[in-house]
């Protein structure tokens, strides 16, 4: 009896051995296949995330009359203490917040109102105005700032002039006036992408709702607002979390305009500012700015998306 029960035993754990030895060499495949991909994401993004964490928790000491070599001091959350009490850096970010709560609906529902005219039936020449809309994208963000930057300096601006001759003082590089410079610098260049996204949304949309809507008496404003758009409201959302953390780190645009207006700090935007603190060789600070306007646009992201959700919208 205990010899039989023993060699149930045994049969038992040499069945469960089995059974892991094949898990595990199924399970190689599965690793192989995503080495390609996770070797990579942990080298190029996982771990410089890591290090940047690792940086703002620590602070360069210098001793005596500053002839030595500093060495690194752990102070833990001191350096975001510092950078939220700063000023400038606080200010970088309620400019951030205040560009994008406007220019991100404008830019946004621009983009839907052209993606609709792009897909109505009546438009002529579709294929030449989407390569329109979309060409201020395809042109890098570096160019784009700079061609802006000869519009709206002063002395050169084809605008202030055509207002000058209006009778208006305009100066788009003034303290009032930069904000709405750089959100109209962001319309310009991101309208297009935006489009294409909520465009390829309505392609799906099969043609019998509209045509039944149509036979019903609808008119076309009536299906756009009441078909079309309910049913691009994932494109929607989707475009308007990327709309956010692209705003969140609004960099080139800033710098290129600095070069035509002096009054613009080097503090304006968050990304500005780490740059800036790199620039002065101080990491830690860079580190530390570069997290806390992550978290930032962590939040603003995934509270945009539980708000959505909230409402009861299926993304």
């Amino acid at each position: 009896m205990i010899t039989a029960l023993q060699g149930r035993a045994a049969g038992r754990t040499t069945a469960v051995g089995a059974r892991r030895t094949g898990r595990r060499r199924r399970g190689r495949p599965v690793v192989l296949f995503l080495a390609p991909f996770l070797v990579p994401f942990t080298a190029l993004y996982l771990a410089p995330i890591g290090y940047t964490i690792y940086q703002s928790l620590f602070r360069m000491h210098r001793s005596g009359l500053g002839l030595t070599a500093p060495t690194q001091v752990f102070t833990g959350l001191s350096n975001y203490a510092t950078a939220l009490g700063d000023a400038d850096f606080r200010g970088s970010l309620l400019r951030v917040l205040l560009i994008g709560a406007v220019q991100v609906p404008v830019m946004l529902l621009l983009a839907l109102g052209l993606a609709l005219l792009l897909d109505a039936r009546s438009t002529l020449f579709k294929r030449f105005f989407r390569l329109a809309f979309f060409l201020p994208y395809a042109l890098p963000g570096v160019v784009g700032a700079i061609m802006w930057s000869y519009l709206v300096a002063p002395g050169l601006s084809p605008i202030t002039a055509a207002a000058h001759h209006l009778g208006l003082h305009l100066d788009l590089t003034s303290n009032a006036l930069l904000a709405p410079t750089i959100g109209n610098m962001l319309t310009w260049g991101w309208t297009g992408y935006n489009m294409l996204i909520i465009h390829s949304a309505l392609q799906a949309i099969p043609a019998e709702l509209s045509e039944a809507a149509t036979m019903d008496g609808c008119s076309a404003f009536a299906i756009a607002w009441r078909i079309k758009v309910p049913l691009v409201r994932p494109a929607l959302v989707l475009t308007t979390v990327f709309s956010i953390i692209g705003t969140a780190q609004l960099y080139n645009e800033p710098a290129i305009l600095h070069n035509v207006a002096p009054n613009l700090s080097s503090t304006y935007t968050p990304i500005y500012a780490a740059y800036d603190a790199v620039n002065a060789n101080n990491f830690n600070a860079a580190a530390t700015e570069s997290v806390i306007l992550a978290l930032l646009a962590f939040v603003l992201s995934f509270g945009f998306l539980k708000l959505v959700q909230r409402r009861g919208g299926a993304l």
